[in-house]
């Protein structure tokens, strides 16, 4: 991406180097099982909530002097100013979310406490998403994922649901869920994971007419949004694919709908059927 000369968001808290709490998930180091949900690049805010220990404060001050990270940091908040500029085009009174930058874990207020081990996640309540930037070195190192513009997909697409809690869908989605039995709530889940990958396509649409995509981006996102398919992420997981437990969709379905956002640019093509 083309991002060197873009202003930075003012819509960040930067935590990284300090400390939120000590919960741990599964008694030890991060396995296949919770990658493989960080990889979602979303989690249930209620279910966060529920794994959720104690909140504690305190922690690690954060060091002096620059970090190793600090680049990614800028280009994270460079992609936040562009989903801001492009949204606040597309939809009148568009109030941008804030950005938190931390470190292995953090107090993520309504949702309870966050790790870095459920990926990058967007808490509706506090309208908040939270990152941890050694997420992408993870999604480079084990699944092959790299690209400027695939960390920039991980952003829209949380920007998606931040969209999503504005336009009143997200709690459309929950109350719907609360209705309904363990296979339909997933079916709707699905639904507002690919509505969500169709918005962050409409934001790729309109940063590429800024001219600030280069050669092989799209296929950067592309590769991003199959990656983190339902279908594969089972198979890697557990060696088979159970479609009726599907959350966020196979590969095939998370490129067809950011390709279709990126194709049109029209929040209105992204249409999932909530």
């Amino acid at each position: 991406m083309r991002l060197g000369g873009y202003r930075i968001s003012g819509n960040v808290e930067d935590r990284r180097g300090m400390g939120g709490g000590g919960l741990v998930v599964g008694g030890g180091g991060v396995g296949l099982v919770i990658l493989l949900v960080a990889l979602f690049f979303g989690v249930d805010p209620n279910e966060l909530a529920q794994v959720a220990g104690p909140q504690q404060s305190g922690g690690l001050r954060q060091p002096a002097g620059p970090r190793s990270d600090d680049d990614l940091a800028t280009f994270s908040r460079q992609v936040l100013a562009s989903t801001e500029d492009v949204w606040g085009e597309l939809a009148p009174g568009y109030r941008a979310p804030v950005l938190v930058l931390y470190d292995g874990f953090t107090d993520a207020g309504a949702c309870g406490q966050g790790q870095s081990a459920m990926g990058p996640f967007y808490c509706p309540p506090d309208q908040k998403l939270y990152i941890d930037l050694s997420f992408y070195r993870d999604l480079a190192q084990r699944f092959g994922v790299g690209g400027d513009f695939a960390q920039a997909y991980v952003i829209a697409h949380e920007i998606g649901h931040h969209v999503q809690k504005l336009t009143g869908v997200s709690d459309q989605a929950r109350r719907a869920q609360g209705r309904a039995g363990r296979a339909q709530a997933n079916a709707i889940s699905v639904r507002v994971e690919l509505q969500a990958d169709c918005y962050a396509g409409v934001w790729g649409h309109h940063a590429q007419r800024q001219g600030l995509l280069e050669a092989g981006d799209l296929a950067e996102a592309l590769t991003a949004a199959e990656a983190i398919g339902d279908d594969r992420l089972q198979q890697a997981g557990q060696g088979r694919v159970v479609p009726e437990t599907f959350t966020h969709g196979s590969a095939a379905q998370r490129r067809e709908w950011f390709e279709k956002g990126f194709a049109t640019g029209d929040p209105a093509a992204c249409d999932t059927g909530l």
